[in-house]
């Protein structure tokens, strides 16, 4: 398929999405959101993909919201709207069955670390930034920012990046959790589709159940996802995938898995 906003491609095991606005620092549009999504879609379908990665390119992965578009959100109606498009395409990367995975060079900026905050893991190169600076033109992060980043990172350091408004380095998101891994400056795609090709050697319906279990079970009370836990395990072992799994394990073999 092709898109508007964004570049797609399968390298090896990995469906890349690039954001593709230059001209705007990659300033997330409604076009890129529903983009986004639609690729998505596109990844869950095709096999031999085992993991999403979203990029914003070499030297930038974006500069936040289009704050064109967002200028016009004067009602609480009109806030509504918009701001349910966002939690629409967060919705579609928390959603899918696929890993999501954020590769991060350079200045990753409010709606765009909101955006990455939906990935499930997050790879940024050393010269990367983050924030959420809406605090600095009189607004309140509404893609979720509030919500994602405390259960990531933790309440205190959550609050002091959203009090400060500034950009935090690479060294310091690693140290609060923020990122998964850190690469040397160039090298987030790599690590990306390198982690990408490994999880194409895992049963994809395992991943996608465990996907699910924690995205479900973190909104859950303990003992509620305990049961909605016990409830995907009971689905999954009635699965082929678990029987040749169990079956290379016990014949020291590799799996053969077909996400059946």
């Amino acid at each position: 398929m092709s898109y508007e906003t964004i570049l797609t491609r399968v390298e090896g095991a990995a469906f890349i999405v690039q954001m593709n606005r230059p001209d705007r620092r990659n300033a997330v549009s409604e076009r890129m959101m529903d983009d986004i999504v639609d690729a998505c879609g596109e990844a869950a379908g095709i096999k031999e993909v085992a993991a999403i990665v979203i990029t914003g390119g070499e030297g930038y992965f974006s500069a936040g919201a289009d704050l064109n578009e967002a200028f016009q959100v004067t009602t609480a109606q009109e806030g509504r709207r918009y701001f349910s498009h966002w939690h629409r395409l967060n919705q579609a990367l928390e959603e899918s069955p696929k890993p999501v995975i954020a590769a991060i060079e350079g200045f990753c900026m409010t709606g765009g670390l909101e955006l990455a905050l939906a990935a499930d893991l997050r790879i940024a190169s050393e010269d990367a930034s983050f924030a959420i600076t809406s605090a600095r033109i009189g607004t309140v992060a509404g893609a979720g920012g509030t919500q994602r980043l405390p259960r990531v990172v933790g309440m205190a350091h959550a609050l002091d990046m959203l009090f400060a408004a500034e950009p935090v380095d690479a060294d310091h998101a690693y140290r609060i959790g923020l990122i998964n891994r850190r690469t040397p400056k160039g090298g987030a795609l790599a690590e990306a589709v390198k982690l990408a090709n490994h999880y194409a050697t895992r049963a994809p319906l395992a991943l996608a159940f465990v996907k699910r279990a924690v995205h479900r079970g973190m909104q859950m009370d303990l003992a509620s996802a305990i049961e909605f836990e016990t409830m995907l395990v009971t689905t999954v072992y009635g699965t082929k995938d678990k029987a040749e799994g169990i079956s290379a394990f016990l014949e020291k073999r590799t799996a053969q898995f077909k996400g059946e």
